[in-house]
Formats: structure tokens, C-alpha cells, sequence
């Protein structure tokens, strides 16, 4: 059911995915091609802060941090997976794997590294900053609208 905290998070954590990959982007290699990874990020931003932290708004200033940090830790790891997939099926397509099986793994592989690529302190500080306003703003909303 659609409600005013559930937008409130959507639009918040795309909003902070929009951000947050303005940040990586400096973080990769110059030769990245980055095409859909904006928008998909936004994208999983409104999905994510939909059905994560929409759902769960009400209970609390403490259980909204908590919320925050839930929705920005889930974003994250999407975010991570998708794109390592994405990474792993452009490789694919130039015949770098013998078998599957290996392609699948290689997802888990990529993920880690773009993980540690990703892991700096401005990074943390926004994930953690954002989280908390992104959490708080929803919990508002819910205070606010229902």
C-alpha cells in the first residue's frame, strides 16, 4: 500500500545512490565504461527504500537509524551484485570463461573487488551520514502522513 514514508525513503535513498555514485565514479580505473550505472542506482534506490524501508517506518527514532542503515546496507549490496554481474556478462560475451559455473563465480570474485575498490573513508562517511538522514526522513514522513 502506498504511503507517505514509503515515498519519502524511495525518493531519499535514490537520492543518496545518485550521490553515492557520483562518488565512485573517481574510483575506477579511466578506462571504466560506466553506461546504465546512474540510473540503475537510482533506480535500485527507489525499489530499495520502497520495499526495505518504507515497510518498516514507525517504530521508533531508534528503529529508523536502524532502518536507515538496514536500507543503505541492502542498497549497497544490490548495487555491488548487479553491477558485478553486469561486469562478469560483458566478459562473457568476450569468451573469458570456459564454463558457467566459473562466470558465476567470477560475479562473487568482481563484486569483492569493486567492494574493496569502493571501501575509502568519504565513502563510509556518506553511507553512514546518509543512512541516518535517509532513516530519519523517513520515519518523519511516517509521523507526518499516516
Amino acid at each position: 500500500m502506498p504511503t507517505g514514508a514509503r515515498l519519502m525513503a524511495a525518493i531519499s535513498l535514490a537520492v543518496l545512490a545518485f550521490f553515492l555514485s557520483g562518488m565512485v565514479v573517481p574510483l575506477m580505473p579511466e578506462s571504466t565504461d560506466f553506461g546504465y550505472f546512474l540510473p540503475l542506482n537510482v533506480l535500485l534506490g527507489l525499489v530499495v527504500g520502497w520495499r526495505v524501508m518504507g515497510k518498516r517506518a514507525g517504530r521508533g527514532v531508534v528503529a529508523a537509524i536502524n532502518n536507515g542503515l538496514a536500507g543503505v546496507f541492502v542498497l549497497m549490496l544490490w548495487a555491488i551484485f548487479l553491477q558485478a554481474a553486469n561486469e562478469m556478462v560483458r566478459l562473457a560475451l568476450r569468451n573469458r570463461y570456459d564454463d558457467p559455473f566459473e562466470a558465476i563465480v567470477a560475479v562473487f570474485q568482481i563484486g569483492a573487488e569493486f567492494g574493496v575498490t569502493i571501501a575509502t573513508l568519504p565513502i563510509g562517511v556518506a553511507l553512514v551520514v546518509g543512512a541516518v538522514i535517509t532513516g530519519l526522513l523517513t520515519e518523519f514522513a511516517y509521523n507526518r502522513w499516516s
